[in-house]
């Protein structure tokens, strides 16, 4: 598929085919595309958990699940996996949905490789200052990463997903999988295929929201 192609056609898929497995190397070429994004300083510090087996997927649902000490998510929710409230038992239709998806990958990435990477000679920073950056490349990297993946997904004929997990649950899912401490989570990818009637699970932002036209948002020459 053209790139321009796959950018029209990339679409947040809420919803997957339960009898449609997503074959294991169609699942390695998601991957590889994540390994392929820009590093800052190549310090490679972006990490991937690819869960494709029924029972992994299922433990992360359960993980993610908020406990009744869990401070409740607001009404309208953010794309998490609890969104936007899923006590022991709760369902929703985003939820419903998502749990479809037979292919899940958690983006992790790691600060303190970044931190490491711009204090070597070769950049020329002699501490680990977190105020020199611009922006925390940590978190950029990984959501290159992400888009990758889900690019190669739309490439592959596949559904995909982009959401986060509930701050309140991260340490849970870390616990479940054994993910180190120093591992910070930026969100999962979903994998699967969209139902034959194109149902793509429930309807988010784009369908309340209108997109902005190029001319409010890019600007030329000065703002």
């Amino acid at each position: 598929m053209e790139l321009a192609d796959a950018l029209a056609r990339r679409r947040m898929v809420r919803r997957y085919d339960p009898d449609a497995p997503v074959p294991a190397d169609a699942v390695e070429a998601v991957v590889a595309a994540a390994l392929r994004a820009p590093s800052a300083g190549f310090t490679q510090g972006v990490s991937l958990l690819v869960l494709d087996a029924p029972q992994d997927v299922r433990r992360f649902w359960s993980a993610t699940v908020l406990r009744g000490d869990d401070p409740p998510h607001p009404p309208q929710g953010v794309p998490v996996a609890g969104a936007p409230e899923t006590r022991p038992g709760a369902s929703n239709r985003w939820l419903d949905g998502m749990r479809t998806a037979p292919v899940l990958v958690l983006v992790l990435t790691d600060r303190e490789a970044y931190l490491d990477r711009y204090a070597e000679p070769d950049k020329g920073w002699t501490d680990r200052d977190e105020g020199r950056w611009s922006a925390p490349y940590w978190f950029v990297d990984a959501g290159m990463a992400a888009m990758a993946m889900l690019l190669r997904a739309v490439d592959l004929g596949l559904g995909a997903c982009f959401f986060g997990v509930p701050p309140e649950r991260a340490d849970a899912v870390h616990a479940a999988f054994g993910v180190p401490a120093d591992q910070l989570g930026v969100g999962v990818v979903s994998l699967g295929h969209a139902p034959a009637t194109g149902e793509r699970g429930s309807r988010g932002s784009p369908a309340r929201r209108p997109r902005k036209p190029a001319a409010e948002v890019v600007h030329r020459g000065r703002w």
